[in-house]
C-alpha cells in the first residue's frame, strides 16, 4: 500500500530538496555585505519607501505599458501559426489587420516620441 505513494513522496522531497538548497548555498557562499548599487531604484527611478506625494516621471509607465501592448501580441501569433492550415485565408486576414493596426500604432508612438528616452 505504502509503495504506491513513493513517487509522491519522492517528487516531494525533490521539490523541497531543489526549493531549499539555493537558498542555503546563497546564504553560505553569496556576500555578506551587498553593494550599494544593488541596493539603489533601478526600475521604477525613485526610492521606494518615500513620500506617495512626490513626483515621478511618467516614461517609466509609459515604457511598461508599450511594452506590454506590443509584447502581447506575439501571444496572439503562436497559436495562430499553429492553427493556420485550419482557419484558412479568413484567419490570415483576420492576423493581417491586427498586425497592421499594431504596425500603426507603433508607427505612431514612434512619431510622438513616446520610444525616445531622454
Amino acid at each position: 500500500m505504502l509503495e504506491n505513494y513513493f513517487p509522491v513522496l519522492l517528487f516531494i522531497a525533490v521539490a523541497l530538496v531543489m526549493g531549499v538548497a539555493p537558498l542555503v548555498l546563497g546564504r553560505l557562499a553569496g556576500p555578506h555585505r551587498p553593494d550599494s548599487a544593488k541596493l539603489s531604484p533601478y526600475e521604477c527611478g525613485f526610492e521606494a519607501f518615500e513620500n506617495a506625494r512626490m513626483k515621478f516621471d511618467v516614461r517609466y509607465y509609459l515604457v511598461a505599458i508599450l511594452f506590454i501592448l506590443f509584447d502581447l501580441e506575439i501571444a496572439f501569433l503562436f497559436p495562430w501559426a499553429v492553427v493556420l492550415k485550419e482557419i484558412g485565408m479568413f484567419g490570415f486576414v483576420s492576423m493581417m489587420i491586427f498586425l497592421a493596426i499594431l504596425v500603426i500604432g507603433f508607427i505612431y508612438e514612434w512619431m510622438k516620441g513616446a520610444l525616445e528616452w531622454e
